[in-house]
């Protein structure tokens, strides 16, 4: 390809609304375009680099035994209400109604659909196994889109869906498939990527796994202990807490006026934060059922953990009215004394296992000192005691007991041991050896082809631009042509293009004739891999200068020797990728 007819030009300055690395450089260098709020066009470098990052995926996939379907974009909303879920999913599902008044809605995942065309084709246990896949677009209608292609409301995905006999045979594919992940994003050139426990969220199921592409602008936190043996999202982060056992005291009330928060009171009554204890309220927003949490006072309430133990797919904070019509002040809030028929209560381990908390007393401007779960709580059959509290960096990590780091990350794939969520519900049967109906066992498998790509920026790159790994680089080589006006640079730069396309290489071919700083600064932004110079200099040795895109440092290589020379370099790196 020659530059003088490459459709997409460089930006010089950084967009105003452009937070993160990838954001910069993919419009900087030409790659993309936004059209609206998280929605963008794909020029053509960037529609090669998301072409190759497709590529992978499908041999990899197809590696796996998986076979390539393409399902609609556009769905009757029957079918998400056969799986339950048209209610239970948010105002991220775009929703519509068609010129005939059937509802429909803009696919953001395709579960339903496949369900629905897997219970036609597949009958019998005899056919069992089988994954099928897609690459697609979807829509999540997001409330925020950031980081230009992190977070966006249109996006391509590839999903792919396995459909087993047994539990035992999901748990083996889900292996493969794990295995499969990782190839694929060493072959996209990533250089840290890791597996960790995450929560399964509207997808449903009782395992699944992340794999969070490690650098600064991630959108997820994640909690490693030093050695990685123990990594885990935020959302289901565990650790080792220790609660102390002192001797109990006797319940007392005291006057605790204009103390409201945690803050207040422990500087009031002279305790540390971790001898009191915490109430907070949230309200599920589909039933209006409140949810009444108590936590020391140290801690923070993890919502994602709350809220899979409350069974609520979205929540929100109570107001004054809903906790004062359970009989408790807000501010002066504890479990004493509520009856549990007019609220859920969930009590977090540190409460549960700790003695002689300070905690609300459900008055106006008193608390009291020395509450112990276990003694003072007559009847808690029903009451929930779990894990609700955030980890923090520090905390002792569950399986080394080291102190946990945090670490950020961008979620570029996930994996879901779904059972019989979506089967079971929708019907997709199998006849089993003995003839008896029984339902399908799935897993689930997703990756970002977009946000692939942006995270393979924010783990490649330098003051100047991407530096693509060669896997998915938009071309192995760019050719600039320095001063083709002068004598023999511009029939030498010919040749060698054509010599290079002739030898299958991928090759982008700066013609322009542009000044030396203006060509290599642009040429930095497209961030290929390798780069050779023709120039009078070059020319005169009957030579061309050579660096890679990494480096700085030049070499100079006979012109008749160059296109070997550039075949092994390339081959070696596509190695070293695994490709």
């Amino acid at each position: 390809m020659r530059m003088s007819q490459l459709v997409g030009r460089r930006i010089k300055e950084d967009p105003k609304d452009a937070q993160t690395i990838s954001h910069k450089y993919l419009i900087r260098g030409g790659y993309v375009r936004p059209v609206s709020a998280g929605i963008y066009s794909l020029l053509p470098m960037g529609k090669r680099i998301v072409e190759k990052i497709e590529n992978i995926i499908r041999e990899e996939m197809n590696r796996i035994d998986g076979q390539e379907i393409l399902m609609p974009v556009v769905l009757p909303a029957e079918l998400w209400k056969e799986s339950g879920r048209y209610e239970s999913v948010g105002q991220e599902l775009l929703r519509f109604t068609d010129r005939n008044d059937k509802p429909m809605i803009l696919a953001m995942t395709h579960e339903e659909a496949v369900v629905q065309l897997v219970r036609t084709e597949v009958t019998s246990y005899k056919q069992l196994p089988v994954m099928v896949y897609q690459i697609q677009t979807k829509y999540r209608d997001e409330a925020r889109p950031r980081a230009g292609m992190i977070r966006v409301r249109e996006f391509t995905m590839k999903d792919a869906y396995s459909f087993h006999t047994s539990q035992e045979d999901l748990e083996k594919y889900y292996f493969r498939c794990h295995e499969a992940y990782e190839r694929i994003f060493k072959r996209l050139g990533m250089r840290t990527v890791l597996s960790i426990e995450a929560n399964s969220g509207m997808m449903g199921g009782a395992v699944s796994h992340e794999f969070m592409a490690i650098c600064d602008c991630g959108e997820d936190t994640i909690f490693t202990s030093p050695d990685y043996t123990y990594r885990a999202n935020r959302e289901v982060a565990r650790a080792a807490w220790t609660f102390e056992s002192s001797p109990m005291q006797p319940l007392e009330k005291v006057s605790t006026p204009g103390t409201k928060t945690i803050e207040d009171v422990a500087e009031y009554l002279g305790v540390r934060p971790e001898e009191t204890g915490k109430a907070v309220f949230f309200q599920n927003t589909f039933t209006g059922e409140l949810i009444f949490a108590m936590i020391r006072g140290d801690f923070e309430v993890n919502e994602t953990k709350l809220a899979n133990l409350a069974q609520a797919p979205e929540m929100k904070f109570a107001g004054d009215a809903a906790i004062e019509a359970i009989g408790c002040v807000p501010g002066y809030a504890s479990i004493l004394s509520v009856d549990p028929a007019k609220c859920r209560i969930i009590v977090d381990n540190s409460v549960a296992r700790s003695n002689n908390l300070v905690v609300g007393a459900n008055e106006p401007d008193f608390h009291y000192r020395n509450f112990n779960f276990t003694r003072d709580i007559a009847d808690a059959s029903k009451i929930t005691v779990a894990d609700i509290a955030t980890v923090r960096e520090g905390d002792p990590c569950p399986v080394t007991g080291k102190p946990l780091k945090m670490v950020r990350g961008i979620e570029v794939g996930n994996i879901f041991q779904l059972g019989t969520k979506y089967s079971k519900p929708m019907n997709c049967n199998y006849l089993d050896q003995n003839g008896k109906s029984q339902p399908m066992i799935m897993g689930c498998y997703g990756i970002g082809v977009g946000r692939a790509m942006a995270s393979v920026i924010e783990q490649n790159f330098d003051d100047y631009g991407p530096v693509w790994p060669m896997s998915i680089a938009p071309y192995q080589v760019e050719l600039c042509s320095l001063n083709p006006n002068k004598e023999g640079v511009q029939q030498a730069a010919d040749n060698l293009y054509r010599e290079l396309q002739n030898a299958g290489v991928e090759v982008l071919y700066d013609d322009r004739g542009e000044k030396a700083g203006f060509m290599f600064s642009d040429a930095d932004l497209l961030g290929i891999p390798l780069r050779v110079v023709v120039s009078p200099k070059s020319l005169a040795e009957g030579k061309a200068e050579f660096r890679t895109r990494a480096c700085r440092d030049t070499e100079m290589i006979p012109l008749d020797q160059i296109t070997a020379f550039l075949q092994n370099r390339i081959a070696e790196e596509l190695k070293s990728c695994g490709c």
